[in-house]
């Protein structure tokens, strides 16, 4: 998806020169939610003003190329609900729901095991905290809960 990004804004368009865009790709990695609707933000604003205008003006730009970015993904997502609610005591539906519950569950789990080395798992701690959130979560432990106890033990002891 960088590729695409950079070749439209930098490339196709100019609005960032390949600086900025690089800043932009590390801020956008950096904060929470998806990197398009990051950089999407970030963009819009540095475009605008690059072009001379007002930070209340780059505010609206960051504000549009967001809208822009989010909006299909909305739209599409609610068709789908409202086909979802409406077929979802279907007998096919239901069996196709069944069927893609395990690869889902495997797509997870293979993402996990990637995470899985040794720049995570650091020391016999990291594992020790890692087995207790396991054991909990195996338990029906509020999820929220366990993430916030992991972190408060990991910033206790490292």
């Amino acid at each position: 998806m960088l590729p695409l990004i950079q070749q439209e804004i930098v490339e196709a368009n100019h609005w960032l020169t390949i600086y900025e865009f690089t800043d932009i790709v590390a801020i956008a990695t950096t904060a929470p939610g998806p990197i398009a609707v990051n950089m999407a933000t970030h963009v819009g604003y540095t475009a605008v003003t690059n072009m001379g205008f007002s930070t209340a003006h780059g505010a609206m730009g960051s504000a549009v190329a967001t809208l822009a970015v989010s909006a299909p993904s909305v739209v599409i997502m609610t068709m789908v609900c409202a086909f979802f609610v409406r077929l979802k005591d279907n007998i096919w539906i239901q069996s196709s729901l069944s069927t893609l519950k395990p690869a889902t569950i495997g797509l997870i789990a293979a993402a996990a095991l990637i995470l899985m080395n040794e720049n995570i798992f650091i020391d016999y701690r990291s594992w020790i905290i890692f087995g207790v959130v396991f054991v909990a979560s195996m338990r029906k432990v509020n999820l929220i809960l366990l993430i916030v106890l992991a972190g408060v033990v990991g910033v206790i002891i490292f």
